[in-house]
């Protein structure tokens, strides 16, 4: 669902012409392309994000989705994605998308700024949980703050990443102390084609599975805490505890009350979670909390629109 748009945008507008928001993603790359503020075209191809996969690989996703969604003059292109930390990394992943738009003046921020502004919200804390996870914010003053987003060997807790790297730590422990199969490690055992937990460790360490395969098993999780069991019911608690304690370090640092939107996969569609990340702020004084209800990649409307 975008964002209300008039039905004419007048000539002059920011939202003028052609503009094309991306939204790269640790599985896949979303782009939109806008046509004096409406939406005409969404498409999505694989990754793009050079931390996940080879720069070739993303250069020939980003050809295939420049080829889907349209030709012809390009005003913008907005881009948002994880792994943007420097000018640097936002320099690298304008130079792969610049031979597509010709003339387009190209922005890229981390795709946590996409999030907040299609929350509807200039100033307030963005909470991204999906394949990885962070949390980044600005106040009325234009002063901005950053937490976690240091990638998964590192941290991206409360991720679907960190969920499928716990659902292999419970069954590992399990086995280790000569407990029976229980449905998160049976569940666990049938999506990743093996018959013992013990197959799951070099698994694991192949070069055949990596972050986004290993979050593709988060929804194990999700759907074993639905049918009522305990230790995946915890871990969604941790998960939403160690969100809010992203929200709550960049709402200390820039002096904000809120609100705090939380977007992406399993922010915007995981109940347990959603419930355990309101539960926590609100114990730490929050309660201006809201689950993202538009795609991020809405959000370049308002980012586009905005003063400079």
């Amino acid at each position: 669902m975008p964002l209300d748009q008039p039905a004419t945008t007048p000539a002059g507008s920011p939202l003028a012409g052609v503009i094309i928001g991306l939204d790269i993603g640790g599985t896949k790359t979303r782009g939109v392309r806008f046509e004096d503020g409406a939406p005409v075209a969404d498409e999505s191809v694989g990754s793009s994000n050079v931390q996940n996969v080879s720069r070739e690989e993303a250069a020939r996703n980003l050809a295939e989705l420049f080829s889907r969604i349209g030709a012809g003059p390009v005003a913008r292109v907005y881009a948002g994605s994880g792994g943007i930390d420097t000018a640097e990394d936002a320099r690298a992943l304008a130079s792969l998308i610049e031979p597509h738009v010709p003339g387009a003046a190209v922005t890229v921020v981390h795709d946590s700024r996409l999030l907040l502004a299609a929350g509807r919200a200039r100033s307030g804390v963005a909470v991204i949980a999906g394949t990885g996870s962070a949390a980044w914010g600005r106040n009325a003053d234009g002063d901005e703050a950053r937490a976690g987003g240091w990638g998964y060997l590192l941290g991206d807790e409360g991720s679907g990443y960190w969920l499928g790297r716990e659902a292999v730590r419970h069954s590992l422990r399990r086995m280790d102390q000569g407990l029976p199969v229980d449905p998160l490690t049976r569940a666990l055992l049938e999506a990743c084609g093996v018959e013992h937990p013990n197959r799951l460790i070099a698994l694991f360490h192949s070069p055949a599975t990596g972050r986004r395969f290993w979050a593709q098993q988060a929804r194990h999780v999700v759907e074993a805490a639905a049918g009522g069991h305990r230790e995946s019911r915890e871990l969604l608690d941790r998960a939403g505890q160690d969100l809010a304690g992203l929200a709550l370090q960049v709402l200390r640092q820039l002096r904000l009350d809120g609100p705090v939107i939380l977007g992406s996969g399993l922010g915007m569609n995981v109940v347990p979670l959603q419930e355990a990340f309101r539960r926590y702020l609100a114990e730490g004084g929050v309660t201006d909390v809201r689950v993202l209800d538009q795609d991020p990649v809405f959000g370049v409307l308002q980012l586009v629109a905005e003063p400079a």
